[in-house]
């Protein structure tokens, strides 16, 4: 059984579900890599360094602190972040129920399981069942670590799942980074939007988050191997001749590309139908 991160309460209107959160995400796949000295290629360490002293401070030494003035500071443990407002620190609390839909995904930040907590199981499968009926979202305030979020609580399938989300505050806007103004006077054509809409439709399919992997990640690994066999350990400075080449490139024809990709998407599922009616 993982182990959860806290153990806390759901709290809408007078009702509070016993749950306990746990993250929802697996261990990142990005490879383990270590920092060397590129003229011997041994390792490089990672020190915390007394700047005072130029020493070495061992973890069990190391605590937070708040900068309240230049060069002084209060010290915080983490009984001080949990009694700063202990409620919030192991409370959920929902402060309204939206349209899923009307939450763009550019708030989605983490996701999290809440699992029930002892005794909570019957008032925890009410407020799944309850929210998925009504196909709404609760929007919550919760703290985690030493940060409150705001969050979204939504049913899935037999849980309920936390997504933090982004305050609108750090969030850009388009204007922030001028792409209406590189956009001004760009027009496409009626027949350009035609072939654009065929292409999106012959490359339709249901989504099935199974069917994707980290490819990268793969490419990498057989990159490495290579190299391995080689015995070329050294690092590589000058790009490759084909990426120079592709890096030339540029659009020129759209609507040429457009038919290509309408031609290539439908040659694959023209062959489905044949095989179907075979």
């Amino acid at each position: 059984m993982p182990r959860g991160l806290w153990k806390g309460a759901i709290s809408f209107g007078l009702v509070n579900v016993p749950v306990e959160l746990y993250s929802a995400q697996k261990r990142s796949a990005e490879l383990d890599l270590t920092m060397l000295d590129k003229r011997d290629l041994a390792p490089v360490g990672y020190q915390r360094v007394n700047k005072a002293s130029g020493r070495e401070v061992p973890w069990e030494d190391v605590v937070k602190g708040y900068e309240y003035e230049d060069g002084k500071y209060v010290v915080l443990s983490e009984e001080d972040f949990r009694r700063a407002n202990p409620e919030a620190t192991k409370t959920v609390d929902i402060v309204a129920f939206v349209e899923l839909a009307e939450i763009a995904p550019i708030y989605f930040e983490t996701p999290y399981y809440l699992g029930p907590g002892k005794r909570g199981e019957k008032a925890y499968a009410l407020l799944r069942d309850a929210m998925a009926k009504a196909g709404k979202a609760g929007i919550a305030t919760v703290v985690i670590r030493t940060k409150q979020y705001l969050a979204a609580l939504i049913p899935r399938d037999e849980a309920l799942v936390l997504n933090t989300l982004r305050y609108h505050k750090e969030l850009k806007k388009p204007e922030d980074l001028e792409i209406p103004e590189k956009l001004k006077g760009v027009k496409v054509t009626s027949k350009e939007l035609e072939m654009a809409l065929r292409l999106i439709e012959d490359m339709a399919d249901k989504w099935q988050p199974e069917k994707y992997h980290d490819t990268y990640h793969e490419d990498l690994l057989k990159r490495i191997e290579q190299k391995v066999k080689a015995g070329q350990t050294e690092e590589i400075t000058e790009p490759e001749k084909e990426e120079k080449a592709a890096k030339g490139a540029e659009v020129i024809d759209l609507m040429s590309l457009l038919k290509k990709g309408v031609e290539k998407t439908h040659k694959p599922k023209r062959a489905a139908r044949k095989r179907r009616a075979a």
